[in-house]
């Protein structure tokens, strides 16, 4: 699935779309050289919004032969404003059914992308890996949904038997902003549903694990490691191509 670096051509485009009368603009990342149709993931970002680490994992997916769009959970106009960004997070986190509703926008979008098959799946950063999960419990016929270092806590449990999507979660063992009552519950919780579920933890990595440009000590209990950062790219590759196969 992954090709060689000589033979692609990756385009990066901004894409826009709607969620109702919001404007979001994405960005759209795939490997132009590729001329049969692919499945795409919709690439969720973390707590800072559309930055630079999300986009660099949708160019990372895309160089593995994927079409991917990174989508906005914000709306335009308000990355780089730390306070806005944190209170569009806060809205979203408090009201599942407005961060589904926002993340369907993103999967709809991605369905009129140029070069997908129709084969869709999530895969979100911290926020975006809360994102991800929250779709697959609201029973969204995705594929596969995978959390990275993303929030496992949720006050809307999925139901048994309403998860038709795959679910992987990579997790920081040391991670300090998600507590081990939560990992266990949310083990509990997919076993529960009937869920065809994997969760992976690191040990030794903590919070943002695939943030390599993260200042060491900046936030508390955030921290990169390769380890963990080279081992959930290929745990998400591996389920990528089992669920894709």
């Amino acid at each position: 699935m992954i090709p060689d670096d000589s033979s692609i051509n990756l385009a990066v485009t901004d894409w826009p779309y709607l969620d109702h009368d919001t404007p979001l603009t994405g960005v759209l990342c795939r490997d132009e050289s590729a001329s049969a149709a692919r499945p795409g993931i919709l690439l969720i970002h973390g707590g800072a919004g559309l930055d630079e680490h999300a986009r660099e994992q949708a160019r990372r997916y895309a160089a593995a032969g994927y079409v991917v769009l990174a989508g906005n959970m914000v709306g335009d106009g308000v990355a780089g404003d730390r306070d806005r960004v944190i209170g569009c997070l806060t809205t979203l986190r408090d009201n599942p059914a407005l961060m589904v509703r926002r993340a369907r926008a993103g999967l709809a979008a991605l369905s009129r992308c140029p070069g997908t098959d129709g084969r869709a799946v999530a895969i979100g950063f911290c926020f975006g890996g809360m994102v991800a999960l929250s779709l697959a419990r609201a029973g969204e016929p995705i594929a596969g949904a995978v959390s990275i270092h993303g929030s496992l806590a949720t006050s809307q449990r999925a139901q048994p038997g309403a998860v038709p999507a795959k679910v992987l979660a990579c997790h920081g063992a040391l991670d300090p902003h998600v507590p081990a009552g939560d990992v266990t519950a949310f083990a509990e919780e997919m076993s529960a549903a009937g869920a065809d579920w994997q969760l992976i933890l690191y040990g030794g990595a903590v919070h943002g694990f695939t943030h390599a440009h993260a200042r060491p000590g900046a936030i508390p209990g955030v921290a990169y490691d390769p380890r963990a950062d080279a081992r959930s790219f290929t745990a998400t590759s591996s389920f990528l191509a089992e669920i894709f196969a």
